[in-house]
């Protein structure tokens, strides 16, 4: 019989135990591990939920970045001792949730003029993102959004983006503009050859059936290159 025993929140000094400290101090007095705890609730045997939250950002390379959990699936999260699928979806959930407060609150300074506040919108949906996906935005005449479509999910290295899919869509939608935005997974966001060879192709098109393509804007890890802005366009 193993002679260890679980270990919980209540073992910890007073200070320590993330419930009391943020009732007293407020929940930004609490580091990223006791946030995560505060999620995860309860230890294992063994452990507090403290040193659970810890596991796991390590294993996310987290330390330094709380964002790096929303790349682990439930899967991986269950591989780490003490997390089954409760306490992962759990923690999936609440990443869940961040991400979409971080895209409502980017939409309040949406300008569809203006490439950081495109860039800004999308960023927390695709710089997570292992392989090449790219948004198509339809904008009418007056620059208002007409609709929002996710067309394709390439390899890692590229997406196999169709001219005829982009325009068929604007076309549903009547569009009168249209703005282009994908992801590079390597983090960084300078264009390829065959992003710059793509975007003319589509922007060529696009004058022959008098829809525009006002910028293709990509995305990296916490920055973004607006090809209109970088005049490749």
């Amino acid at each position: 019989m193993s002679d260890q025993k679980e270990r919980t929140i209540k073992q910890l000094p007073p200070q320590e135990r993330p419930y009391e400290k943020c009732l007293k101090l407020g929940c930004r007095a609490l580091s990223d591990a006791e946030l995560l705890a505060v999620i995860i609730r309860t230890g294992s045997v063994g452990d507090t939920s403290v040193e659970l939250a810890r596991r796991v950002l390590s294993m996310a390379g987290a330390e330094q970045n709380i964002t790096g959990i929303t790349g682990l699936s439930v899967s991986e999260l269950t591989r780490i001792r003490g997390i089954g699928t409760v306490k992962a979806v759990q923690i999936q959930c609440a990443a869940e949730l961040s991400r979409r407060m971080a895209k409502a609150k980017a939409q309040e300074g949406l300008s569809f003029t203006e490439p950081a506040s495109i860039a800004a919108y999308y960023m927390e949906d695709l710089r997570h993102e292992e392989q090449e996906c790219c948004m198509l935005m339809m904008l009418n005449t007056r620059n208002r959004l007409l609709g929002e479509k996710r067309l394709f999910v390439g390899t890692v290295n590229a997406s196999l983006i169709s001219a005829r899919e982009i325009f068929l869509e604007a076309l549903r939608y009547q569009a009168v503009y249209i703005i282009l935005v994908h992801n590079h997974p390597s983090g960084d966001p300078s264009p390829s050859r065959e992003d710059l060879l793509m975007t003319r192709k589509i922007k060529e098109a696009g004058m022959l059936i008098g829809i525009e393509l006002l910028d293709h804007i990509i995305i990296g890890d916490r920055s973004y290159k607006s090809l209109r802005e970088e005049k490749f366009m």
